[in-house]
C-alpha cells in the first residue's frame, strides 16, 4: 500500500484527487492539506510515500516545500501552470499533471511510484529492475535541456556520477545518476542488465551467452541480472 498526502487549496481539486485515489487500492489517502507548511508541521513527525503537490500554495509554494522537505517522499505535481515543468523535473519528481487531468493520466503517473513500492523486496539495490516507457523528456545537458524521444534511446551507461544515453540521434552524456533513469523511466520496455547498463528491450537485436548486442555495442549481462533479463527471451 502507498500512503499519499493530497497538498492543494482549492476544494474542487481536492474533491478530484479524493476520488480518484479512491478508485486505486494501492493508494492509501491519510491527509489533506490547505497550505505547504501545515504539511510540512506533519511531515516532520509522520512519513508517506507520496504527495500530490500543487504548486501556487498560500505562505509557501509547492516547489519551495520540495527544497526543504526532507526526508523527501515521491512527488507528483497537479498544477494548472506549465511554466515550472522544467523547474520541477530537475528536483526529480516523479509527475507533472497539468489541471485538468483525466483518470487515466493520473493512474499513468501513479503507477510509477505503485510499480516501483511493488517491486521492493524483489531483491536487493543491485537486482534487476525495470523501466516504464514515455513519449518523451527533457534532459539536461550543459546548460540546455534537450527534449528526447522515449523510443530514440537505446542504453543508458554509467559514468561515475554521469550518465551516458545511447540515442538514435547520438550519445548524450548527462549529469544525472543511473539510479535516477532507473527511478525515472519505468515498464516492462527496459531493463537494467549490468550495475552500469540500462538498455532498452526493442532495441536489442541479439543476446548471446553473458552479452547483449544492441547495434555495434556489445554490453555485459550482470551475474544478478542474468535470470531477470532470460523473462523477456523465449
Amino acid at each position: 500500500m502507498t500512503t499519499c498526502l493530497i497538498i492543494e487549496d482549492q476544494p474542487p481539486a481536492q474533491r478530484i484527487l479524493e476520488t480518484y485515489i479512491a478508485e486505486m487500492d494501492q493508494l492509501q489517502l491519510v491527509g489533506i492539506f490547505n497550505d505547504a507548511l501545515s504539511a510540512l508541521e506533519y511531515l516532520k513527525s509522520e512519513s508517506v510515500d507520496l504527495l500530490f503537490l500543487d504548486i501556487h500554495l498560500p505562505r509557501l509554494s509547492g516547489l519551495d516545500l520540495l527544497k526543504i522537505v526532507h526526508p523527501r517522499p515521491k512527488v507528483i505535481f497537479t498544477t494548472a501552470f506549465k511554466d515550472y515543468a522544467l523547474e520541477a523535473f530537475e528536483l526529480d519528481v516523479v509527475d507533472y499533471l497539468l489541471k485538468p487531468f483525466s483518470f487515466e493520466r493520473f493512474v499513468r503517473a501513479v503507477s510509477k511510484v505503485v510499480y516501483q513500492d511493488r517491486n521492493k523486496g524483489m531483491g536487493d539495490a543491485s537486482g534487476p529492475k525495470l523501466v516504464q516507457d514515455e513519449p518523451y523528456l527533457f534532459v539536461k545537458v550543459g546548460k540546455d535541456y534537450q527534449n528526447i524521444q522515449i523510443s530514440d534511446i537505446h542504453f543508458i551507461k554509467s559514468n561515475g556520477d554521469y550518465t551516458q544515453l545511447f540515442t538514435k540521434q547520438g550519445k548524450l552524456l548527462v549529469s544525472q545518476s543511473l539510479r535516477y533513469w532507473i527511478d525515472k523511466l519505468g515498464d516492462h520496455t527496459f531493463c537494467q542488465i549490468h550495475k552500469s547498463y540500462l538498455v532498452h528491450i526493442p532495441h536489442i537485436s541479439k543476446v548471446s551467452g553473458n552479452r547483449v548486442f544492441i547495434g555495434e555495442h556489445e554490453l555485459p549481462i550482470g551475474r544478478a541480472y542474468k535470470e531477470y533479463l532470460a523473462q523477456f527471451l523465449p
